[in-house]
């Protein structure tokens, strides 16, 4: 004779709208950072289930969250709305942490609130300036597994630097994401493009290719092919649609540079 899991005792209208209420809000900070959709609605359902929930059901698209929680006779449904969508791994870490400890029994309804509070309330974990050289540094070091040399990787280094400044600023001021994209790579190509004018290095067109590399969405086209493959075809299908806008805006950004610099091309 097998033997029955113990039945979760029913939780009030007013529990079970704190759980639908904590699960949602986990599930929008994981939309909203960059997380797969196989990871929301496994998140959200494994948190509503270890706050006391019978069942969590989920639908997550482009934009919004839906979840109906279920508890005894009692049910629940809410949506919330993403409006922004960037890449936070850090908060997404944080999140499946606490899911975690949650399931353990370490957290009740009160804890979980204050914890997804403090997630969003912390300041960023790098500065400004320490993002601006770290980028530089990154697209330099790609110009120089290119086959660059050490000219090509102080133009690369400065491009992208100034490039990554004036990304900052026009978010900064709300600016449309996808001009923020064009305005972003014709920064960096107008700068790298003086090391083909002005022939710096044996091979000056590395340094168009690899200054604008800051851009290149790669989150958002992994997470795509990853939806896709686990089904969920409508997210998925956006978001590939929404990494081929940007790598559309980066190669307009680009011909606008090389057209106003009168190079050729990379």
């Amino acid at each position: 004779m097998s033997a029955t899991l113990p039945k979760k005792p029913p939780l009030d209208k007013l529990a079970l709208r704190d759980v639908i209420d904590l699960s949602l809000w986990a599930g929008q900070l994981l939309l909203q950072h960059g997380a797969e959709s196989a990871r929301i609605e496994e998140t959200v359902h494994r948190l509503g289930t270890g706050l006391g929930a019978d069942w969590m059901d989920i639908l997550v698209s482009p934009n919004a969250i839906a979840v109906t929680t279920v508890s005894g006779e009692e049910f629940r449904t809410k949506i919330r709305r993403v409006v922004s969508i960037g890449v936070n791994l850090r908060a997404i870490e944080q999140i499946n942490s606490m899911t975690q400890r949650v399931i353990a029994g370490e957290l009740d309804r009160v804890q979980v609130r204050r914890e997804i509070e403090q997630i969003v309330r912390q300041p960023r974990q790098y500065t400004r300036w320490a993002s601006v050289v770290m980028v530089g540094l990154s697209c330099a070091a790609f110009s120089q597994l290119f086959g660059g040399d050490w000219p090509v990787f102080f133009t690369t280094l400065v491009a992208s630097m100034l490039a990554m400044f004036v990304r900052q600023e026009l978010i900064r001021r709300h600016f449309n994401p996808l001009l923020v994209v064009i305005g972003t790579s014709f920064v960096a190509t107008i700068f790298a493009s003086l090391a083909s004018r002005f022939q710096w290095g044996e091979q000056p067109q590395i340094a168009l290719a690899s200054s604008v590399l800051l851009l290149v969405p790669g989150v958002a086209l992994i997470n795509s092919a990853e939806d896709l493959i686990t089904g969920h075809l409508v997210v998925g299908i956006i978001r590939g649609i929404s990494g081929g806008l940007i790598s559309l805006g980066i190669a307009v950004g680009i011909l606008m540079g090389i057209r106003l610099m009168g190079i050729s091309g990379l």
